[in-house]
């Protein structure tokens, strides 16, 4: 599930400022060390979710706090006409209050005893190669592809292994092409350690032998973009995704963007990947959203539908594969046959003279999902978010951020749970150090 979700503002932003320089970024290389960046972020996080409604037998809540440092070192390329670079990344996860009874928030690694392990820690590296404007990177790395995206809602962030390919030689063109052969969780530190469950979708061989992926996004101005991609995860599906945003200025503190997503899935491989009726997966899921801009304020609405057999399925390739509107904090929205509608309210008190300071909530009611027991199951999400971050001094990049959670389903759309609160408390501190 993608929590850090890109905003339909700032996908517009993005595709208006992908455009290429004139000099290629090859030519405009300074050195091995002289382009070199290490960076650590700490981030401490709250978790807490509060499971009503069930059996005396079951566990009712987990409450868990950890401390995270991730640091990544990115260096420089060296000079001539194919650049060579080194990637790293290392990561350790430190337990700071738990429980035997209030473990299992997806923090950490759970022992044989049931209760979460004090540390875990994971590293990796990549070496990478530069012509012109095009890099092949093969190693350990993180991916925001939306056929294969990996997560950061935990503590720590997952990681990929494999090799991808972005290409930047025409101008306003990405393309992106790869190929991985592991996934790592993000409360894990050993090899491959993503299974295959979704919630009416199993798959009975866990872990990710093979993804190729190929696509790419084009700006046909500062204000249109598309995206079209592929992927084949070897054993569990392929899927097409594509994508058209669109902002529209009204004025200079007045716009429209709407944007599109669209994945059409379909199992294929040994794995044998079903709904629970026994079909194929072989479905579409699509989500349209319109946001209005005026001033400090943006209001969204959007809706989204799943049509054909199973529900939309990932996670063997990513957490953050699903790129749809409706895939907020707690539920996905994306059971077979499902619709959904959302509106959004997000406030930025800059305009306000405080700098730093947003406020968000939202609403997703969805019907007509296709589940064990009906095919008219119902759920809704409430989410409140506000988040601070310091603008100078010492400590300039320091963000607090408080997210709440309110989720309720009498048919038990998301995995069995009829009631969820949730709550997460969130700080982070970026650091560059190079």
């Amino acid at each position: 599930m993608r929590v850090m979700k890109w905003s339909i503002i700032a996908l517009a932003v993005a595709a208006g400022t992908s455009q290429m320089a004139v000099a290629s970024s090859q030519d405009e290389s300074k050195g091995f060390v002289e382009d070199s960046k290490l960076n650590v972020k700490t981030r401490m996080l709250y978790f807490s979710r509060d499971f009503r409604n069930v059996p005396n037998d079951e566990q009712s809540r987990v409450e868990e706090t950890g401390l995270g440092f991730l640091g990544t070192f990115q260096s420089g390329f060296t000079q001539g006409t194919v650049g060579v670079g080194v990637d790293a990344i290392g990561m350790l996860g430190l337990k700071l209050d738990s429980g035997k009874g209030r473990a299992g928030t997806g923090q950490f690694p759970l022992g044989e005893d049931g209760r979460s392990q004090d540390s875990f820690s994971e590293g990796g590296a990549a070496v990478k190669f530069r012509i012109s404007d095009t890099v092949l990177k093969y190693g350990t790395q993180f991916t925001a592809l939306p056929v294969l995206a990996t997560d950061d809602s935990r503590l720590l962030p997952e990681t990929v292994e494999g090799f991808l390919v972005t290409s930047k030689e025409i101008k306003g063109l990405e393309l992106n092409a790869g190929h991985f052969t592991a996934l790592n969780a993000q409360s894990q530190s050993y090899h491959d350690s993503i299974g295959g469950k979704n919630r009416t979708t199993w798959v009975k061989n866990p872990g990710l032998t093979q993804a190729d992926v190929f696509g790419g996004t084009y700006a046909f101005t500062d204000t249109l973009s598309t995206s079209l991609y592929y992927s084949k995860v070897e054993d569990y599906w392929r899927k097409y995704y594509a994508n058209v945003n669109w902002a529209l200025p009204i004025s200079d503190k007045q716009g429209l963007v709407f944007d599109f997503n669209i994945y059409d899935t379909k199992s294929d491989g040994a794995a044998n990947v079903t709904a629970f009726d026994g079909d194929k997966l072989d479905n579409r899921a699509f989500s349209l959203s319109g946001a209005y801009n005026i001033g400090a304020h943006t209001f969204t609405l959007a809706y989204q539908k799943v049509t054909g057999d199973g529900d939309y399925a990932y996670g063997i390739d990513g957490g953050g594969t699903i790129f749809l509107a409706n895939s907020i904090a707690r539920s996905d929205f994306n059971a077979e046959d499902e619709k959904s509608y959302q509106a959004r309210y997000d406030l930025n008190f800059a305009e306000y003279g405080v700098p730093g300071l947003t406020f968000m909530t939202r609403y997703v009611k969805g019907t007509g999902a296709n589940v064990t027991g009906t095919d008219n199951g119902k759920e809704w999400e409430r989410d409140i978010e506000a988040k601070y971050v310091l603008q100078e001094g010492p400590a300039k990049d320091l963000s607090f951020r408080i997210r709440q959670a309110t989720y309720r389903s009498g048919d038990g759309v998301y995995y069995g749970s009829p009631s969820i609160d949730e709550l997460r408390l969130i700080v982070e501190y970026p650091l560059s150090i190079l």
